[in-house]
Parts: C-alpha cells; structure tokens; sequence
C-alpha cells in the first residue's frame, strides 16, 4: 500500500511544513530517557504475540514493495490475471488481509500484557479516541481520494494517475493513509493503557518511514519515465 502514488514525478508540490526539522535534527544524546525506561520496564519482549506482532509489522511493506517492484519488473502477476486491474485488486486483498492480520496481532499483545496505571486515566483514554478519530479521516479520505488503485500500488501495475491528487487530506499532510494508521495504533494504546501499545506503534512508524524511503523515489521513476516516453 504505497501513499508516495499520488505525487507522480515531473510535478512539483510545495513542501509542507516539517516541525523542528524533523527526525534528523534530534540530538538524542540529550534526551530524557527516564520516561522510556519505565515504559520499557512495563513490556515482556520475550512475550510470543509481541515477536509475532513485530514480524506481522515489519512484515507487511517489505511485501508489499518486494512484489510490486516484481511486478513492475516482470509483469508475472498481470499476464497471470489477464489483466492489470485484476492483478492490482487481488494484490491489493492480500494487503488488506495482512493489515488485518498486523491490527490483530498488535491488539493480541496488548491484550496479552499488563495496563500502566499512569496511563490508565479519562484524558489518556479521550486523547486516544482523537487520534483513532484522525487516523481514520486521513485513512477514509486518503482512499476516496486516490481509489483503490491508486491505494494499492496501481502505478507499479502500469495503471498510472493521470495527475498528482492535491486535495484533503494531501494538502494537509504528505503520506496521509500510513501517517492515519500511525495515529489509529497510538490511538488504540492509549485507549488500552497499553505500554507495549505504545512500542509498538512506535515501530510501526518506523517500518513506514523506511518503506517510503524507497516506494517514494521509485514511484518518481516510474512517473519519469513515462514523461520521457511520451516526448
């Protein structure tokens, strides 16, 4: 399921605004760990349904792009269907079913592992049906906006966007439908009280950023090279 679909290559888009430089300028060596250790104290690492939740997490976008690039490569799944559309909705199925799967699994580690006290109060738990109300907007909106094809890897079938979708919620955010998946799993960790939630999630959004380390540039080039084809 790949969110850099809808910026193909050869349009500009502006470059909205990323808080305190982001990531990369975060002096780590100053950080209070304090809140981190108590948290890590409270998560049972050797616990089945956490390793099973973390393979399910890591898992799911580094199949989803090695069978897409795949695709794009060799065409196997689209002469195998007959048709690229085909090919697309039924890769797309398997990635809804992993996401099923990855939503079950992290809900079965918190489930399995203890609630923290401090996290257990009304303000948390309202906190985090916020953020399950946001995630989902910008999942829900980010579909409509893009159709299923343009969801799940259509460009990497051939099935390319004739222009860069600009409107709610890409006008606001980049990469929406993973940043909404993001918040729905903080979401639900801090409706649970749920440290090893919190952890979690945390490696979630680790697995989408260096997904999009790689589907960003590549979906670029399949838009260059199109742009190329047809001068």
């Amino acid at each position: 399921m790949s969110d850099s679909d809808n910026n193909p290559a050869g349009n500009s888009q502006p470059v909205l605004l990323d808080c305190c430089g982001g990531l990369n300028n975060v002096d780590y060596s100053k950080m209070d760990l304090t809140l981190m250790e108590v948290i890590l104290k409270h998560i049972d690492f050797h616990d089945s349904s956490f390793c099973i939740a973390v393979i399910a997490i890591i898992f799911n976008p580094l199949f989803w792009n090695v069978v897409a690039r795949w695709e794009h490569r060799t065409r196997t799944i689209s002469r195998f269907f007959g048709s690229p559309y085909v090919a697309c909705y039924c890769l797309g199925f398997v990635i809804i079913l992993l996401n099923v799967y990855r939503s079950h699994s992290m809900t079965v580690a918190m489930k399995a592992q203890a609630r923290w006290e401090v996290m257990d109060g009304t303000s948390v738990f309202y906190t985090g049906v916020a953020l399950m109300v946001l995630g989902t907007v910008l999942v829900v909106s980010s579909f409509l906006a893009l159709g299923f094809t343009g969801t799940f890897l259509g460009d990497y079938f051939g099935i390319l966007m004739d222009e860069k979708v600009t409107g709610f919620p890409f006008n606001i955010i980049e990469n929406p439908m993973y940043w909404g998946s993001t918040a729905n799993y903080l979401g639900l960790a801090l409706i649970g009280a749920s440290p090893v939630g919190l952890v979690l999630t945390a490696i979630v959004a680790v697995a989408y950023k260096v997904a999009l380390r790689f589907e960003g540039p590549f979906t670029e080039q399949i838009y260059q090279e199109r742009s190329q084809r047809c001068k």
